[in-house]
């Protein structure tokens, strides 16, 4: 069983206690997911399943799309709702027009200082760990990218964001450094994940969907490789080349440069990258 499996993650629980369920339901161990999502988020959580799971570095690599509530007028020590206040701001004023002039700061390459609240490791800590203790050090500041922020709903308090981001984009940070522009204080009250790549949410599984397919042995909740990865054909020939790249040799092969599914006698053998006219399969084969 190898593929890829667009899991709609509920609220409330952790990205790992999917992984946990998913391991008892398809009764395998080598399971993983591909981009944390926090037990306040819900949606699309990527899961790869057998061979699968040596690309899901490639696979968080995809922009991201997340639709967040917020409310300004103060702040937490995660950022986010499920946080302890830490400071408020009575008397604020915000219109609709401001908030979407801010927003325009954000749009582009932009650094964005994680928060203390996180998975991130700084001297073999994470983050998380040292806040728990009343900790807190300095983070440095992190290239991404912001592709689009769109207002779907604002009262002058509280609203809702839809956000395309680049991998490794916290939104929680986002909405932080948002209440900072506006001179007072921001906090996420709500996240789903819509998107990433090109999985969106109304594709997903939910665990219960999973199981239910599984019980009658369908898994039409998986996507092969096969079919997840969207690149050129090769098609080698001649069983000494087939031989060779299996046993993960280089074969001589004249093509443009990149990212190929390579087949033999009609079969799907694997992902490979072709450069200089040499022919390496890419981690699964």
């Amino acid at each position: 069983m190898d593929g890829i499996i667009n899991v709609n993650k509920p609220k409330g629980i952790t990205s790992f206690d999917v992984i946990r369920k998913l391991r008892k339901i398809l009764s395998m161990r080598k399971i993983g997911h591909t981009g944390t999502l926090d037990p306040l988020a819900e949606g699309v959580l990527l899961v790869c399943v057998g061979k699968a799971t040596k690309l899901a570095q490639d696979i968080e690599a995809h922009s991201k799309e997340y639709i967040a509530g917020f409310e300004l007028g103060y702040k937490t020590d995660t950022y986010d709702i499920e946080g302890v206040t830490v400071d408020k701001k009575e008397n604020f004023s915000v219109t609709l027009e401001e908030l979407s002039e801010v927003i325009k700061k954000f749009i582009g390459n932009i650094k964005q200082v994680p928060p203390m609240y996180s998975a991130i490791k700084i001297n073999g800590q994470k983050l998380y760990d040292l806040a728990r203790k009343g900790e807190v050090i300095e983070r440095e500041a992190r290239d991404i990218f912001i592709e689009s922020i769109e207002v779907l709903e604002f009262d002058g308090k509280k609203g809702i964001l839809k956000c395309k981001v680049s991998k490794g984009t916290y939104i929680r940070s986002l909405i932080y450094d948002i209440g900072e522009e506006l001179n007072t204080f921001a906090v996420m009250t709500s996240l789903v994940r819509t998107q990433v790549g090109e999985e969106n949410i109304c594709k997903s599984f939910s665990l219960e969907d999973i199981e239910n397919l599984k019980q009658k042995d369908d898994l039409s909740f998986i996507t092969s490789i096969e079919d997840y990865f969207v690149c050129p054909k090769i098609n080698i020939s001649g069983e000494k080349n087939h031989t060779l790249f299996l046993n993960g040799n280089t074969l001589i092969f004249d093509g443009n440069d990149g990212m190929y599914k390579v087949y033999y006698k009609n079969k799907f053998l694997g992902l490979a990258t072709l450069k200089n006219n040499r022919l390496k399969g890419y981690k699964y084969y």
